[in-house]
């Protein structure tokens, strides 16, 4: 029997990938099972467990491929010398997310994901790790951002970038919940809280007046 290329294995089980993201977008995490998935790959059941032992194995390579996505970005961007602005650094990472969110991207499950982590330990496990490292990738962000003199020194890092990696879990809520959430609105709002005066030690026009 010819030996199966590494390149086959790959397309086979992208192939699986594709479709169960594609159930799982239109009929849902919970609803869709994995008849349904092999259907939706044109594959025997053999031919998926080849891969995946189980429905929650596919869920987990999925929430961390889409959560891979997301952090390579980000780590490219904090780690720019010097670190964009914050609004430049939240106008770029909301794109990433809508083009993450187009058609059956990855982003389209992350809210799905979100709850059912809430009471999958399996999966809350993953979740779990991809958000603190996303979470740990903005605290390092003011920690650049304070080196360069555009923040306080003392700054409370750990603080300051939880505030700032809550602002997009809360862009993808509105993004596909309301649907109108948009990058460019985003990063207006960023540079309205946080002007540029006020990361180049310069007094911002309230703080001149007072």
């Amino acid at each position: 029997m010819p030996r199966v290329s590494e390149e086959h294995l790959e397309r086979r089980r992208r192939q699986i990938i594709d479709a169960a993201r594609a159930c799982f977008i239109r009929n849902g995490l919970y609803e869709t099972s994995m008849q349904d998935i092999f259907a939706e790959a044109n594959l025997s059941a053999g031919a998926v467990y080849r891969y995946f032992k189980s429905k929650s194995e596919i869920v987990d390579e999925i929430v961390t491929e889409g959560g891979g996505e997301l952090q390579k970005a980000l780590s490219a961007l904090v780690n720019t010398d010097p670190p964009p602005d914050p609004d430049r650094l939240c106008l770029a990472m909301c794109q990433r997310i809508t083009e993450l969110a187009r058609g059956n991207g990855p982003a389209r499950l992350a809210i799905q994901a979100w709850a059912m982590a809430a009471h999958d330990g399996r999966l809350a496990a993953k979740v779990r790790q991809t958000m603190m490292t996303s979470r740990d990738h903005w605290v390092t962000y003011v920690r650049r951002l304070a080196e360069t003199g555009r923040l306080p020194a003392d700054i409370d890092a750990d603080a300051a970038g939880r505030v700032l990696f809550g602002l997009f879990p809360g862009f993808i809520l509105q993004h596909l919940l309301l649907g109108d959430a948009e990058p460019e609105e985003f990063a207006a709002g960023v540079r309205a809280l946080f002007p540029v005066t006020a990361f180049t030690g310069v007094p911002t026009t309230a703080a001149t007046t007072a």
